[in-house]
């Protein structure tokens, strides 16, 4: 909770500090200031999971290099099996190897140990009602 609320203050400080020089980009940062904390809460192995981007940069390299032999494909179906082989390459060796990105029942014990926060019905529940 410290680090969000640390956030909150550096990010009241820049605001302060740049409204007046750079309005755009001090909107910019105060819209996406949600986003860019959402990992704050999770402990730190899930953080440094989460803020970034790599396996998906890695992903789409991988699929790249797949898409450099080919070239051209002679159909959207290609393409859609070409992904669909590179994900299920990836899937299998994540599998064999054991190697997990994120241990969910490390997650779930600490989810667990939270103190429980008044019920907020999400975004999906709100616009699908049950």
């Amino acid at each position: 909770m410290r680090r969000i609320w640390k956030s909150l203050t550096l990010l009241n400080a820049f605001l302060k500090d740049y409204q007046d020089k750079a309005p755009k980009v001090t909107e910019l940062v105060e819209d996406a200031f949600d986003d860019v904390t959402a990992v704050l809460p999770l402990p730190e192995p899930y953080r440094r999971r989460l803020r970034t981007t790599n396996g998906m940069e890695r992903l789409n390299e991988e699929f790249r290099r797949r898409e450099r032999v080919i070239r051209i494909f002679p159909n959207r179906q290609s393409v859609i099996r070409l992904m669909g082989s590179v994900l299920m390459e990836k899937d299998e060796k994540k599998w064999i190897e054991g190697r997990h990105y994120l241990k969910m029942e490390d997650y779930f014990e600490w989810r667990a140990k939270q103190p429980k926060s008044p019920d907020r019905s999400s975004n999906v529940t709100t616009l699908y009602p049950g």
